[in-house]
């Protein structure tokens, strides 16, 4: 194996790895996919889990589950990119409309946003509302900024509906736990918060 190819396996691996949101299998599935044009045998590729506290993911699983009850729908891990993101949030609106909910907009971040924040130390949170209101979208986001806020963390913002809101000096700490995140972990918050 060439050692870019090598490379570029081992820091994919390290960061699926670090995200927490993926177990051993799931890390190896994704690499066999991303590189199966280069034929490379992963059946003995050693996958290592981190072990991170979760001190600042639980404070954000946190924020999230509340932003439910203000009719935001929150999601982790949403998408590899803002576009993908925006697409599942506007998905899954659907599916909660279909379920007879009240929804007034969404949050979320990527996996582009997680690898940010594993390497930078910064997480930016993508919000918006759903009917392309500029007013609803700046009180969505004043919403998510003051939620994030009330959990302890520093927020750079500039209130405005065309930047996001990001989390600094906020250290990715999330291991995996076998919950589900993404749009399927948002339902479920979400239908949850009005039980």
């Amino acid at each position: 194996m060439n050692p870019d190819l090598a490379e570029e396996i081992n820091y994919l691996s390290d960061l699926l790895a670090k995200s927490g949101f993926f177990s051993e299998d799931e890390i190896l599935e994704i690499l066999e996919e991303q590189f199966i044009e280069e034929n490379v045998d992963f059946s003995q590729f050693n996958v290592s889990l981190n072990n991170f506290d979760n001190i600042n993911f639980n404070k954000l699983k946190n924020a999230f589950k509340n932003l439910a009850l203000d009719k935001i729908i929150a999601i982790h891990n949403c998408g590899f990119d803002i576009a993908e993101g925006v697409s599942d949030a506007f998905e899954l609106y659907a599916h909660l409309l279909n379920n007879e909910y009240e929804v007034d907009g969404f949050c979320f971040y990527t996996f582009e946003d997680v690898e940010e924040a594993i390497f930078s130390e910064k997480l930016k949170i993508i919000f918006g509302d759903f009917k392309n209101d500029e007013t609803k979208a700046l009180t969505i986001g004043k919403k998510v900024a003051n939620v994030l806020s009330q959990e302890g963390f520093n927020l750079n913002w500039n209130e405005s509906i065309n930047s996001q809101i990001e989390i600094y000096e906020f250290k990715w700490d999330k291991s995996f736990d076998g919950d589900v995140y993404e749009m399927e972990g948002a339902f479920k918050v979400f239908s949850e918060a009005f039980k």
